[in-house]
């Protein structure tokens, strides 16, 4: 089933700045119902690479199950200020997951960036801590 709109709560952590990384996302109709959700373990990056990460799978799996709209909701201040071009991608590394954002980004006829507090986003979290969690056991 197709859902024209749908929302996405993305994270990313990592354990160390650098350190061991993972992304987890949770994708929801409007009235709240969870029609996907994965985390996944991507190596050594910083926090924020992670977090970039995370967006960008989220985005990739919002279009396709036909998402035309989508609201992405993340507790990183610092990713939606990027997105939405309030501050500039100084880093390198998150330069070039920004492109690749901006790029799946087109196939919507509208993507939003929306910052949570943290609370809200406690299931996108704790799917980062169970691919971390995996990883850390082999």
């Amino acid at each position: 089933m197709s859902h024209k709109h749908l929302i996405s709560y993305s994270d990313g952590g990592s354990r160390g700045n650098p350190g061991p990384s993972a992304y987890g996302y949770v994708i929801k109709t409007p009235d709240g119902e969870t029609i996907a959700g994965h985390g996944e373990y991507v190596g050594v990056t910083t926090n924020n690479q992670a977090e970039y990460k995370g967006i960008l799978a989220a985005i990739r799996k919002a279009r396709e199950l036909g998402a035309e709209t989508l609201e992405m909701r993340m507790d990183s201040e610092l990713a939606v200020k990027q997105l939405t071009g309030e501050y500039r991608v100084k880093d390198a590394g998150l330069a070039t997951l920004y492109v690749l954002i901006h790029n799946e980004k087109i196939a919507f006829k509208k993507v939003s960036f929306t910052h949570v507090r943290r609370e809200l986003n406690a299931e996108a979290d704790a799917l980062v801590n169970k691919a971390l969690d995996r990883h850390a056991k082999g």
